[in-house]
């Protein structure tokens, strides 16, 4: 019975390692990819989110958001291997930049700042003007513009020299990589960027331990003011474009969406930022021209900068106290997202 035993032994252990030798080992670059996000109009603390729009000729799968991502972080995109998408979007930033104007790739110093990228799958337009529709073409732009300043035809064959990249192009589109589909896996994954826990979020889904007093009184003024005239929604923005006075001043001032339309009205307006992480995406405005949350919601509560075309329907001077200023700038930092990028493995 004893040697029985030793044997039944002996011969399950040649039999584990049998199975262990012959397993198949992952040959190459193992992408590493994840479930898709839920919808945010399925999330119960934002149940007031609408569903996403996706456009049909760019669906949603794993696999297409994975390689989007990688593409996302791969400083090999911009045109001198320094930069990637991420660097002008970071987590501690706001999906900011930090600087008062963006610098390009080889050094290139741009004219606006980075705006965060927090929910930009909703956005209709994009840029701080609205130049630019759907979000595979701001992806495109970006890549091609001065923002990484790629020779698209150098770095798409470069792409395809990466044994990794190749095979997921292939898995992915059925073709190896060009222009248009790079643009649109980055997009994919750029729509999966959704700001969804915020302390806010949170007290909105019955939490009352998620903010402090002083943030629901903040909110309270925050409506009582108006802010939501623009600052509207979930979202924290209404889409539009208006002028509040930023850089009107300069010789020269940037006109923002008259660039876009040639309207008189629309001379001096940008697209209203998004407030969630807004405490953490400073210098602020489309300039970069205000250093501070405090500086900026100081030139808001007081109109605006004066211009001709400054929106007086939607932007009102408004009288805080110091207490009550403090209270919407606890609200405010109320809006703060918690969740952050990660970097997958690369190719």
């Amino acid at each position: 019975m004893k040697l029985l035993r030793v044997f039944v032994l002996l011969v399950s252990a040649i039999l584990l390692a049998a199975a262990c030798t012959t397993a198949p080992e992952p040959v190459g670059f193992q992408p590493e990819i994840l479930p898709l996000p839920a919808d945010p109009s399925d999330y119960a603390p934002i149940a007031s989110y609408a569903a996403m729009e996706i456009p049909a000729d760019n669906p949603m799968t794993p696999e297409k958001v994975a390689l989007g991502r990688q593409l996302f972080f791969d400083q090999r995109l911009s045109g001198d291997g320094v930069l990637a998408c991420y660097s002008c979007h970071q987590n501690d930033l706001g999906l900011s930049d930090g600087r008062p104007t963006a610098v390009g790739a080889f050094d290139r110093p741009l004219t606006r700042n980075s705006p965060t990228l927090w929910n930009i799958g909703y956005h209709p337009e994009y840029y701080w003007d609205g130049r630019s529709k759907p979000l595979a073409s701001q992806a495109l732009a970006a890549w091609r513009g001065g923002n990484m300043g790629a020779d698209l035809e150098e770095s798409v064959t470069q792409l395809n020299g990466i044994e990794g990249y190749q095979n997921q192009f292939q898995a992915v589109f059925n073709e190896d990589a060009t222009s248009e589909n790079v643009s649109q896996a980055l997009a994919a994954y750029m729509r999966t960027i959704i700001s969804i826990d915020t302390p806010w979020d949170r007290w909105q889904a019955g939490d009352e331990s998620a903010v402090s007093d002083a943030a629901k009184r903040g909110h309270e003024i925050f409506e009582r003011i108006e802010c939501n005239n623009c600052h509207d929604g979930v979202l924290f923005t209404d889409f539009q474009y208006h002028n509040v006075g930023i850089g009107m001043e300069a010789e020269e001032p940037d006109l923002g969406r008259h660039r876009v339309t040639e309207e008189d009205s629309d001379r001096g307006a940008f697209k209203t930022p998004t407030l969630r992480d807004i405490s953490q995406s400073a210098p602020y405005f489309h300039n970069g021209s205000v250093a501070t949350l405090e500086e900026a919601v100081d030139l808001m509560l007081g109109g605006g900068q004066e211009n001709p075309n400054l929106d007086r329907e939607n932007l009102k001077a408004a009288d805080l106290s110091e207490a009550e200023k403090e209270d919407l700038l606890e609200f405010l930092r109320s809006l703060d997202e918690p969740v952050q990028l990660s970097e997958p493995p690369l190719p």
